[in-house]
């Protein structure tokens, strides 16, 4: 067992090491301009995923919001089961974001998904209509990379096809995010 968790561990950094640090900057730097904007930020995935989005909704739109000079308005789509119910049962399951972007989302807001495969159906049909909406698109996903990485206007890559890995490794981007507005003064000023 301790060949086995030792083992884990140097894979889990190789994970974290893949993880393109300048793409991050990009995307904080994208936040910040949504900040001054006054923009929407949504953000969703599917299971892991969607655990994450909410985690990281969470730790934005409170804890990094609580340092700057303006609130985020941003939103995990994954949040509202009776909503994400009705629709993928009136509608399908593959509408359940798209659905509710068409409510919310305006040209110029930005739309997150995190996704290890790239290829979740729903997440590709709702990053297809952003596309047609002008709508700043990112995607965090794993080595395959899928249609998601052809689809986003900004992607994320972590170079690891293991589920646990790229979903750890999805939150280690987001609470860099989140603690460089927590912890630069000079993201969290005006």
């Amino acid at each position: 067992m301790k060949d086995y968790l030792e083992n884990y561990i140097t894979a889990h950094k190789s994970a974290l090491d893949s993880i393109p640090v300048e793409e991050v900057e990009k995307l904080i730097l994208h936040f910040r301009k949504a900040l001054e904007e006054d923009r929407q930020i949504f953000v969703f995935g599917n299971g892991g995923s969607a655990a994450n989005a909410s985690h990281f909704i969470t730790d934005l739109g409170k804890g990094s919001s609580d340092k700057t000079y303006r609130r985020f308005r941003c939103l995990s789509l994954n949040d509202n089961v009776s909503w994400l119910t009705a629709i993928g049962n009136d509608y399908a399951y593959e509408d359940i974001f798209l659905r509710q972007l068409e409510n919310y989302a305006r040209p110029g807001d930005t739309v997150m998904v995190m996704s290890v495969s790239g290829n979740s159906p729903n997440l590709v049909k709702a990053i297809e209509w952003c596309n047609q909406h002008n709508i700043f698109t990112v995607a965090l996903v794993g080595g395959k990379k899928g249609k998601l990485a052809e689809l986003a206007s900004q992607v994320i890559v972590v170079d690891s096809t293991h589920y646990g890995r790229v979903e750890d490794c999805h939150m280690h981007i987001c609470h860099m995010i989140c603690y460089a507005f927590m912890e630069r003064e000079e993201l969290s000023n005006q």
